[in-house]
């Protein structure tokens, strides 16, 4: 997602199995646990589903898509 200071902030977009759904403090704290601070996110949105490309890929494109509307480029 877009951020003032840095061009970008780092942002989770999770699907939660069924039944359950970790708070997003559980989650950035896990990362930044694991793979530490720069790498955990600076905020998580829960969604149903992940975009994916004609291929099968989780198309990172329709994900960024949402947080640059309005922007003239997606790189900050």
């Amino acid at each position: 997602m877009p951020h003032e200071k840095w061009g970008e902030a780092v942002t989770a977009l999770v699907v939660a199995k069924e039944g359950t759904r970790p708070t997003p403090e559980t989650l950035m704290q896990l990362v930044k646990d694991r793979k530490g601070g720069t790498h955990a996110p600076k905020q998580v949105d829960f969604v149903d589903r992940l975009p994916l490309t004609a291929v099968g890929k989780v198309d990172k494109k329709a994900l960024r898509a949402k947080y640059w509307e309005g922007q003239d480029r997606m790189v900050g």
